[in-house]
């Protein structure tokens, strides 16, 4: 299916959010997706990757969530990240998206939720959110804060998403009634096994239509094509996961 493109901004909560979009060309609305890109946001391989979702049938949103901090990418990327960049990358990033709280963070997501529902590009109907990484934890806090909105959630080496912080993401899946599929790292520092069941037993607790797997030899960020540590069949099998998902809930 061909797919257009465009860079447009949406009202955010505290100034203009620039944003990617991407979605069939063919005149029609289609079922929304609102991707919540990881630690390094929105550029070219994240593009790519909503460019190929567009392309099954879905009109895709991809906001840069540090807008407050300008225009993505708000640090400068190398065409590729590697070991030696990732550090200086992250110490650049860090304050940033500690300063983006899950309040800052929900108060944005109305707005591209809101944006996707006035789309006449989209059905209107709710939409499905796919996080990777840091975005993971974004996907589940809006999946708790807007649940009319939101049918499904899809999350990809997430870190830090059962911690005794107390806005950790575990404590307000009860919330959530969109449906969830989590992949976890392999061996992932940032999500260890404990965290693993935690989150877990949250979902069941909260009674939450949920399936969660860790994809074996997988390192954290296993979807990132643009860096050292991609995994090429596990990528290939976040797509599937994340098109199944998508094709069945919000179709």
């Amino acid at each position: 299916m061909a797919v257009s493109t465009l860079v447009l901004d949406v009202a955010a909560a505290e100034g203009k959010a620039d944003a990617f979009l991407a979605h069939p060309d063919d005149g029609a609305p289609h079922p929304a997706v609102l991707v919540f890109a990881d630690a390094f946001g929105p550029r070219p391989a994240v593009h790519r990757d909503a460019e190929r979702l567009a392309a099954l049938g879905f009109t895709v949103l991809v906001p840069n969530v540090l807008y407050r901090n300008g225009s993505a990418p708000v640090v400068d990327l190398p065409d590729f990240i590697d070991a030696d960049r990732r550090g200086q990358i992250f110490g650049a990033l860090r304050p940033l998206l500690t300063a983006l709280t899950p309040e800052l963070l929900v108060a944005d997501a109305a707005a591209y939720l809101g944006w996707l529902a006035d789309s006449p590009l989209t059905t209107g109907n709710p939409v499905g959110l796919a996080g990777y990484c840091l975005g993971v934890r974004n996907a589940l806090h809006t999946a708790a804060a807007h649940p009319d909105r939101v049918a499904a959630v899809a999350g990809f080496h997430g870190g830090r998403l059962a911690t005794d912080d107390p806005t950790s993401p575990h404590t307000v899946v009860d919330k959530v009634t969109a449906e969830v599929y989590l992949a976890h790292a392999d061996a992932d520092p940032g999500l260890p096994p404990e965290q693993i069941d935690r989150l877990d037993a949250s979902f069941t607790a909260a009674g939450t239509t949920f399936r969660t797997e860790v994809y074996p030899g997988a390192t954290h960020g296993f979807t990132q094509s643009d860096t050292d540590v991609y995994n090429a069949e596990a990528d290939a099998r976040h797509r599937a996961e994340l098109t199944a998902l998508f094709t069945r809930v919000l179709r």
